[in-house]
Formats: C-alpha cells, sequence, structure tokens
C-alpha cells in the first residue's frame, strides 16, 4: 500500500516499477486509512543491491525463482481463486495481467506455476538495512455464540459506529466506554449483540471481524457477519504482552489459549486485563449469504483462507502474490506457499512482517492463536513490459 537508469528513449525496468507502486501507494492508502504516504525514500543504513525497489518500509531485491524455498512443492493453483479476487481491484501495474488471467485459468499446478514465472519476477523482501528475516502471526474469522437483547450470560455489547465518533477524537478509551456514563450514553442504541464472554468480544476486536451465531427473541438461530467499521483511534496495546510484564505467563507463552486460561484463573483482574488496551473497534452487521466466502480484507475482496496475509501495505501492495517461507505453529511443519497480500492491521508494520489468514473452520482459532513464527517473503511482481 505504501515504491534507474533510463536512456532518452527506453525506461528501466525498476523506474516502471517505482512508477506502478507510487500510484499504488497514493490510491490505496488513501482507501485504507490515513490519506497519502510520504515520498519513498532511499535506505539511509545500507547500499540497495543494483536493481532494488526501493520502498517506503522495505526494498526489494531481483530474485532467481530457485531461491523460493519449496517451490516446486506447493500447489500454486490453490491460490488461484485468491489471486481472481484481487483482481477484481487491480493496482494500475496489473490490470494487463488481470485482464487476461481470468480467460486462462490453469489447469493444474505445472501450468499455474509456468504462468506465474512466464510474467513475473520475484523479489526478496528486506528491510531498508538487508534484513530478510521477520514475523508471521495469524489470524481467523471468530464464530461466537450472540443474542439480540442483554440477559443471562449474555451481557457484553458489541457496538455499530456512534453518531459522534467523527467529532471526538480520540474517541473514549476503553476503560471509559465501560465505565463512564456520558461513554455510554454516547453508544445507547448501538448496539448490535450481546456477548457472554468480553474476552470473546476483545477477540472479535483483534480479527476485526467474525461470524456471529444469533439467537433471536421468536427463538430462531440465524449467522450473520460483523465487518470492521472503525476504531476510537487510540493505540491497539497487546494483552499478552501485559500478562508477560506482570509475571503471570512467559515469554512466548502468551498464546490466546493462555490468556483465555488465565482470564478463567482470575476473573475479578479480566477488566483490568481488557483496559490495558485502551483501542476500541466498532462494527457494521451484514448478511452472510453465502458461508464459504471470507471476510473482506483492506483491499476490499474476500479473503481465502491459507492463502491470503495481511501486511504493511507501505511494505507490500495490496493485490501482490507473495511467496512465504516460514513454519506451521503446532507442527513445525514447513509453510512454503503461494499467498496474496489482501489486508492489514494496527500491528502489521514492518518490511518482513505478515499475517496469515487462518480461515473460520477446524482447528482455525487455535493455529491463529499460537502463530508467532520467524519468516522470509519473496513478492511476485509483473515483468517489464517494453513499449
Amino acid at each position: 500500500m505504501n515504491t534507474r537508469t533510463a536512456s532518452a528513449t527506453r525506461t528501466s525496468g525498476a523506474d516502471a516499477i517505482a512508477r506502478s507502486l507510487a500510484v499504488i501507494a497514493l490510491g490505496t492508502i488513501a482507501a485504507c486509512s490515513s490519506g497519502p504516504p510520504d515520498k519513498p525514500t532511499r535506505p539511509t543504513t545500507a547500499t540497495p543491491p543494483a536493481g532494488s525497489v526501493v520502498l517506503e518500509q522495505s526494498r526489494w531485491v531481483p530474485a532467481a525463482w530457485q531461491e523460493l524455498p519449496g517451490w516446486n512443492v506447493d500447489s500454486p493453483k490453490a491460490a488461484w481463486p485468491a489471486l481472481v479476487q484481487s483482481c477484481q481491484r487491480p493496482a494500475p501495474a496489473w490490470t494487463a495481467l488481470c485482464a487476461e488471467a481470468p480467460r486462462q485459468p490453469p489447469r493444474d499446478d505445472a501450468e499455474m506455476r509456468a504462468w506465474l514465472m512466464q510474467h513475473l519476477q520475484p523479489y526478496r523482501v528486506e528491510s531498508h538495512d538487508g534484513a530478510s528475516s521477520g514475523l508471521i502471526t495469524g489470524y481467523y474469522e471468530p464464530r461466537i455464540a450472540a443474542q439480540r437483547k442483554p440477559g443471562g450470560a449474555f451481557r457484553v455489547a458489541l457496538y455499530a459506529s456512534p453518531a459522534d465518533l467523527a467529532t471526538r477524537r480520540p474517541y473514549w478509551t476503553r476503560q471509559q466506554i465501560d465505565t463512564l456514563p456520558a461513554a455510554q450514553a454516547s453508544l445507547r442504541g448501538r448496539e448490535i449483540a450481546w456477548v457472554a464472554d468480553p474476552l470473546d468480544a476483545l477477540v472479535l476486536q483483534i480479527q476485526g471481524s467474525g461470524r456471529l451465531r444469533i439467537t433471536e427473541p421468536d427463538g430462531g438461530e440465524r449467522t450473520v457477519r460483523l465487518a470492521f467499521a472503525g476504531t476510537n483511534e487510540h493505540p491497539y496495546r497487546s494483552v499478552g504482552r501485559w500478562l508477560i510484564d506482570q509475571g503471570e505467563l512467559q515469554a512466548g507463552q502468551a498464546s490466546w489459549p493462555a490468556i483465555k486460561a488465565w482470564a478463567k484463573r482470575n476473573p475479578g483482574r479480566v477488566n483490568e486485563l481488557l483496559w490495558t488496551n485502551p483501542r476500541y473497534v466498532f462494527f457494521r452487521e451484514e448478511p452472510l449469504t453465502d458461508a464459504s466466502v471470507g471476510p473482506r480484507g483492506a483491499q476490499g475482496v474476500p479473503l481465502t483462507p491459507g492463502r491470503s496475509i495481511a501486511v504493511d501495505p507501505k511494505s507490500v501492495p495490496y493485490g501482490t502474490p507473495v511467496w512465504i517461507d516460514t513454519t506451521e505453529p503446532l507442527s513445525s511443519t514447513p509453510l512454503r506457499r503461494l499467498v496474496l497480500a489482501q489486508d492489514t492491521g494496527s500491528a502489521i508494520v514492518g518490511a518482513v512482517r505478515a499475517d496469515y489468514f487462518w480461515g473460520w473452520e477446524g482447528d482455525a482459532a487455535e493455529q491463529a492463536g499460537r502463530m508467532r513464527q520467524p519468516l522470509r517473503m519473496w513478492v511476485l511482481w509483473p515483468r517489464e513490459r517494453l513499449p
């Protein structure tokens, strides 16, 4: 979301890429959050290798296909639906390929791999000082039981954006929303539904979307989606980090299952835990017409389990195919595959940084909650098309 040698008559491939990335940055950052980015800058701590492309938060170093670990092992055809989704909102450099791609779906993995190698060039993603190793975490779409009216255990409200959100910046903190009559009055009537566990509400806010299994007043049940609608503009603070700092959990053990277990042992300190994170997220309700379709990411297209990642768009533009080299959190099995950069998050900052979308089925919650692995990544960008 965020970008050498030319003759008198022909522009180099690097210049063409840099121009394309600049257009992407202006278009997608404005759509994402806070206005146009600063101009891309050269790294100040290391000279980029020849042919590199420099973006605001990263640099891309040209690489050979054989450098991608596991390139011939993955089933890249499984990423084709995610690529087609990204082509619904293509960046300028992708317009031609995206117009062509739906007409030529690959028949198998070999054909998909050949298509990628024909049209794209891999670049290793590094920080400006040349570091190529980073961090990957995981996220998922929670499924949580809820009610339309408060009652019994269901006492924790999930809110739509309040009417005065745009006039009070930053908005009330999480603690103020829970305790101040004025803050509570501003949210009265904005309740979408109630859940039973305040940590489930926090999970929804951290993940940015979720599915509610709502018991209606007439006793019926239906599933709806909550989508991200805005925040109170306070910084995100990790409750896991707070537990480590308090000596309640050991470093490396602050997984979501461990946090929930701590809350069960310490019910009187749950609010203390929650209020360490002042950030609060508001939602909008959407019908779930197709349960097989994922939530929309920051690119504006549905996410695909196992094939979508969130990135820092100042390092990797939305819609970019990315090759990741990491491991699965529960088994340490190599996780090397083609994914699409289709989302972002407030904690996803830096050059080699990603959040892997696990989906909503099976062990998605456990996988996402435990994922905190070393990462290397390569972007795949359209080859130069000379006039």
